[in-house]
């Protein structure tokens, strides 16, 4: 994973002066298990967000401060892939957690529109002479309709950002990350 060809990959070039200002600095965690600072996570995330096809991802940490030892570099592609991968799980239970609202919702809703349509019916036949029979009868149909936006607006409309919140992060998952010196100017990576 250390060498990125540049034409197979999109390639973002990190610069910072020491590699745990990649890290978020309030978890007491190990840098193996630690979460990234939420600039740093944010800055790849919109990133990659920005990224159409499928070309594979890669993300080269350029060091300024100190040598890129190959053991920094191992534990930097683990934290990483381990970070956006535990993102991937959460979202994805996000995700299971709001179809599982939905369905409640659904048999909530249908339920509630059933005796909605069945106190209409009966609101029909006890007031069919009343002039404001018509007005309850309309109004609990409306009523039980509307107990099922919400299922409706998670089936239809909530679940597919998540969706594709989760496939972002499957795609961070898997990133190429590499671990470099800074180069003066003028000067190539050996």
């Amino acid at each position: 994973m250390g060498g990125i060809a540049l034409t197979t990959h999109e390639v973002l070039e990190l610069h910072v002066a020491e590699l745990r200002q990649l890290f978020n600095s309030m978890d007491p965690a190990p840098f193996r298990e630690r979460d990234l600072d939420p600039a740093a996570e944010a800055y790849i995330v919109d990133w990659a967000r920005e990224i159409k096809g499928s070309r594979p991802l890669a993300l080269r940490v350029h060091v300024d401060n100190g040598a890129a030892r190959p053991e920094d570099a191992a534990m930097l592609r683990e934290a990483v892939d381990q970070y956006f991968r535990q993102r991937e799980k959460a979202t994805r239970r996000r995700l299971s957690q709001l179809f599982r609202v939905g369905r409640i919702s659904l048999l909530i809703g249908l339920v509630f529109l059933g005796a909605a349509l069945a106190v209409s019916e009966a609101a029909g036949v006890l007031f069919h002479k009343e002039r404001y029979a018509k007005l309850v009868q309309e109004s609990l149909v409306i009523g039980g309709w509307v107990a099922l936006w919400r299922p409706m607006e998670i089936f239809l409309y909530d679940w597919w950002p998540i969706r594709s919140e989760v496939r972002l992060y499957e795609r961070l998952g898997s990133i190429d990350v590499s671990l470099l010196p800074r180069v003066a100017e003028g000067r190539t990576v050996p």
